[in-house]
Formats: structure tokens, sequence, C-alpha cells
């Protein structure tokens, strides 16, 4: 029987918490950002992806017990040369306000008269303890931008994003099927792998 494990996940993003937990092996206790109110949060300054997520697992795994898990993640439209990436979620000034940073990209893609412009969903998760990189790993899922946003579930830019070998958004597919296709659930896999092999 393998023994329960406590792991934090360093945000404050509930959606965010909810994809994760969903996916991590059921012997985990799961907690977040959102269970220590004064714990201060982790400036990201970093210049991608990965540099991110290691500044916030290495920063809240310092002052927090047991394993902490970082992600950063985003969207890169190849139109806008990688754009938003890093500052996806700030994409229109303010920090995770999706209906504004959804209209942003719109009106960035419709002014280069884009069409079906070729993006792609980019996660990058650190796991560490006691302030030290444990494990990295990067996920990804291919896909494109639709201009006329569709669908209620998800999050972020997920009403604008349709995945290779989808013809609806993110945004329109259940839980579930997201959860197995997506971007974090890709680095999430590769956590999952690491975590056997280590316990074994």
């Amino acid at each position: 029987m393998t023994d329960t494990k406590l792991i934090t996940i360093a945000t404050r993003n509930a959606h965010k918490a909810q994809e994760i937990a969903a996916i991590l092996p059921p012997h985990f206790t799961v907690r977040t950002l959102a269970d220590y109110p004064a714990l201060p949060d982790v400036e990201e300054t970093g210049t991608t992806f990965a540099a991110n997520a290691a500044l916030k697992a290495c920063g809240i795994s310092s002052a927090l017990p047991g394993l902490v898990l970082a992600d950063d993640s985003g969207l890169c439209v190849d139109a806008l040369n990688g754009a938003p990436g890093v500052y996806s979620a700030r994409y229109a000034g303010e920090h995770g306000n999706d209906a504004a940073n959804n209209a942003k990209l719109l009106a960035d893609l419709r002014a280069l008269d884009a069409a079906t412009p070729t993006a792609r969903f980019m996660c990058a998760m650190c796991l560490a303890e006691g302030g030290h990189i444990q494990a990295e790993f990067i996920g990804k899922v291919e896909g494109h931008i639709t201009l006329t946003p569709a669908g209620e579930h998800g999050f972020g830019y997920d009403p604008l994003f349709v995945p290779c070998g989808y013809t609806c958004t993110m945004a329109e597919l259940p839980a579930e099927e997201k959860n197995r296709i997506s971007h974090r659930a890709d680095a999430l896999q590769q956590l999952i792998a690491y975590i056997r092999s280590s316990e074994a």
C-alpha cells in the first residue's frame, strides 16, 4: 500500500488546481496556496514558462513542508511570434482577466487578418522540496485559434483554442476529455511516471 503524500500546488487559481488534482494519483493529499493565505506570492520574473515554474516551486517549497508542484502555462500563437506566451494571464494588463485577455488576442489577430492561426498551449511544471528542484516537465497541445469563441467549460483561452484533431474548442470539451489531452495533462503524465519510478 502506498503511503499518503502531501503535495501543495503552488497556485491560487481554483480551476488550475482542480485540473491538476483530478489527474494526480489518489494517494496524494492536495493543498493549494489558498490553504496558506498568509504566504506571499512569488513574483514571476522569468522569461520562460520553465523559469517561472522553478521560481514558484522553489520559493514556495522553502516555506512549506512536503512536495510543491508549480506550473507556468500559457498560449503561444505563431502569427503573434509566440505571444501571449509567459504573459498569457496578464496579456491585456490585468492579471487573470480572461475576458479582457481573449478580447485583446482576437483584436490582435483580426488586425493581422489571420484566419485560423496555428497555436499551442504550453505547460512547464516543476516539482520541488525544501527549496530544491526535484524534477521538471514540459507539456504541450497543438491546435489553432478560432475567431469565434465557443464553449462554457474550462478557463483562460479555452473558448478560442481548437486542439488538433478536433472541430470544437477546448471550452466545449467535457472536463474528462480536456484532462486527457491538455498541455497540463501531458506534463502531469510525465510527473506521474516520475513519481511511480521513484516509489518503485
